[in-house]
């Protein structure tokens, strides 16, 4: 989503870098590029003009003209500056301390609250609760079927209740959410296709019935500065807590999730980055202001691969490797797990400085090569995946026909295979010597695919 104005930013960033020293001129003309980027990135006007105003303000102060590197001072200032108008500091989804606790979610029809639910639900499970859906959207049978049909799927209860009055059964799904000894219950609300009276007075009726501990407003960032919009309205009525933006890694331009704070003064907490009902991240301000600047995430990276990590088989790979016993099977254990991180693109992009790398975008990484290698070392045998040096040159056609590629595919794996294992062993030599155990692991306790 943030591609576009990155690349933008970064522009202007190796103009100002390049410079021994900063001129108003250059500053000026900094500015300008900024305050464009913004605005051709849908980003709220007045948050733009406040925003550019307070950078230019401090690049055109004593300790950017006193600095060695004053272009990387500016970039400095500009990070800062993002990240305060992201929202500055995390925000964490706090309960009372009753039980159960409640969370109740609004926002408008087509944003995404239904599935936000689930994916809420699903986030907290992980995080040690006992949560229960409750289905308050009444005039919109599909929304209570659609939340049963994620509730099968996450195996988490949900409550549809009986009648045609919301609040009442958001009352009874509390009552059953004790019956069943559920910490934690979510409340989907009704949405309109727009702000109407009618949805208000239910959202606040219903708050007013439960005191929620938080209130979670859905936007859509493909709606851009529609989901502000109403986001103002939420909060001028409803008085909601916190963000959640979904949709966080369609193409849209993003302004709704540069906006959304400085307009209605509520923090984003959560972003959907994908339609599994996993995809749902904790917004953390200075990360997601470090990856539109092109400086990379590499701690989100580190926390996604220690979720997605096996303790035990990392451990177990780490001991295969020592002993050089490294195999295909191996290998397809650890290429599952990038997939699990959401694939090479993913992975790449939070990287520092990738976005200045060429060939990153979703187009041009062909994630179907993960697809072809997974296929190619399940067409062999498990004595083939043990012992590669047994693959001849009938075996090798009998593989290629049997995953849909060319002999010559199937050579180019098996190579790369055997310089892979080659540099492994020359790693563990180089860290292993004198009874010391040589780590050769990626993030999280990931044994890296070659």
């Amino acid at each position: 989503m943030f591609e576009n104005l990155s690349q933008r930013l970064q522009d202007v960033f190796a103009n100002l870098t390049g410079k021994g020293r900063l001129s108003d001129a250059d500053v000026d003309a900094a500015m300008r590029e900024i305050r464009l980027a913004l605005l051709e990135a849908d980003v709220n006007f007045k948050v733009v003009k406040e925003f550019v105003s307070r950078v230019r303000e401090r690049a055109v102060g004593a300790d950017v003209a006193k600095s060695l590197t004053p272009g990387q001072m500016v970039v400095r200032i500009v990070l800062e500056e993002m990240t305060e108008l992201l929202g500055g500091t995390d925000a964490r989804l706090v309960f009372t301390g009753r039980i159960p606790g409640i969370v109740m979610l609004v926002g408008l029809q087509g944003s995404g609250k239904t599935t936000a639910t689930a994916k809420l639900a699903n986030r907290l499970r992980r995080e040690g609760k006992r949560p229960l859906m409750i289905a308050c959207d009444i005039y919109r049978p599909a929304a209570i079927d659609q939340l049963e049909a994620l509730g099968r799927e996450l195996d988490i209860p949900v409550f549809r209740g009986d009648g045609n009055d919301a609040v009442a059964i958001a009352k009874a799904g509390v009552k059953e959410a004790i019956a069943q000894m559920r910490d934690v219950v979510i409340v989907d609300t009704a949405g309109r296709l727009h702000v109407d009276e009618e949805m208000m007075t239910e959202a606040a009726r219903i708050k007013e019935a439960l005191r929620p501990d938080q209130i979670l407003m859905v936007v859509d960032a493909m709606t851009g500065q529609d989901a502000v919009t109403a986001a103002d309205a939420f909060a001028k009525r409803v008085d909601f807590d916190a963000v959640i933006v979904t949709k966080l890694d369609g193409d849209a331009r993003g302004g709704a999730a540069l906006s959304v704070k400085q307009v209605t003064g509520k923090p984003i907490m959560y972003a959907g980055v994908g339609e599994k009902l996993d995809a749902l991240e904790q917004f953390h301000p200075d990360r997601m202001a470090k990856r539109i600047l092109g400086m990379g995430d590499v701690v989100s990276l580190i926390e996604k691969a220690a979720e997605t990590a096996d303790t035990e088989v990392s451990e177990e790979m780490e001991e295969r490797l020592r002993r050089a016993e490294f195999t295909f099977d191996d290998f397809l254990t650890q290429l599952r797990q990038v997939k699990k991180m959401g694939g090479l693109g993913s992975m790449l992009k939070m990287l520092p400085g990738a976005g200045q790398l060429k060939g990153l975008d979703d187009a041009e990484i062909d994630e179907r090569q993960l697809d072809r290698v997974e296929a190619i070392i399940q067409s062999m045998t498990a004595a083939e995946r043990a012992n590669p040096k047994v693959l001849n040159g009938s075996r090798r056609e009998r593989i290629a026909n049997g995953a849909g590629v060319t002999v010559y595919d199937v050579n180019q794996l098996i190579k790369q295979f055997q310089q892979a294992k080659k540099l492994m062993k020359q790693f563990q030599s180089a860290g292993g010597g004198k009874g010391k155990r040589g780590k050769f692991r990626l993030p999280g306790g990931m044994q890296p695919p070659f």
